[in-house]
Order: C-alpha cells, then sequence, then structure tokens
C-alpha cells in the first residue's frame, strides 16, 4: 500500500573515487544520517567549473534520509567530501510503501544518547 513519503528525501552526492564515496556511505549510514547509500558507478560528468567546461569520471551515490536529517547528513558529507562545492541535492519523494518509509524512519532515528 502506498504511503504519502513528504517527510523522506532521496539524497544524491557524486564523489571523485570510489574509495571517497565508500567512505561517505559508510559514515552517513554508520551514524544514521541515512537509511541506506546506494552506489552507482561509474558516470561521466560534464559542468562548468573556474570558468571552463570540465568532464570527469564520478561515482554517484543515493541515500535516503528523512527531512529532518538532511541538515545533519549534508554537513556530514561536507566534512568528508574533497570537493570544494560538492553536489548535495535532496529529491522529495512522493510516495512509498508504508513498509520501507517506516523503514527509512526507524534507520534514521539516533540512538538514544547520540
Amino acid at each position: 500500500m502506498l504511503q504519502n513519503a513528504s517527510d523522506f528525501l532521496e539524497v544524491r552526492v557524486t564523489a571523485g573515487t570510489r574509495e571517497e564515496a565508500d567512505r561517505i556511505c559508510s559514515a552517513v549510514v554508520g551514524q544514521r544520517l541515512a537509511a541506506d547509500c546506494q552506489i552507482i558507478a561509474p558516470i561521466e560528468s560534464t559542468y562548468w567549473w573556474a570558468g571552463e567546461i570540465q568532464r570527469s569520471e564520478e561515482w554517484l551515490l543515493l541515500m535516503k534520509t528523512t527531512v529532518e536529517r538532511f541538515e545533519n547528513l549534508a554537513r556530514r558529507v561536507r566534512e568528508l567530501h574533497s570537493y570544494e562545492v560538492p553536489q548535495i541535492v535532496a529529491v522529495a519523494l512522493v510516495a512509498g510503501t508504508a513498509d520501507y518509509l517506516e523503514w527509512i524512519r526507524r534507520e534514521t532515528t539516533p540512538a538514544s544518547g547520540a
């Protein structure tokens, strides 16, 4: 059964190396800032940087979290990331199955005392 998912986000981050992607995923899931983190790799990115068009191979991270945890998640990604301006964008979930959304909520709830 589908449920309104307005409290949930998919956060998309790109990383410059597989090792960096792994490090970010382990940290944010380990600290319950995201319920999961999937790595899609490699992708080819084309973008403006320093006044020039750049192309690079990157790894795309897809993280599921709650709106409430987004700021902490973004802050932690910035701490771990090598880019001066990392891509950290959140896409609102429109709907999801009740059990999956409850799982995200449960897995992003800080442990007591955290």
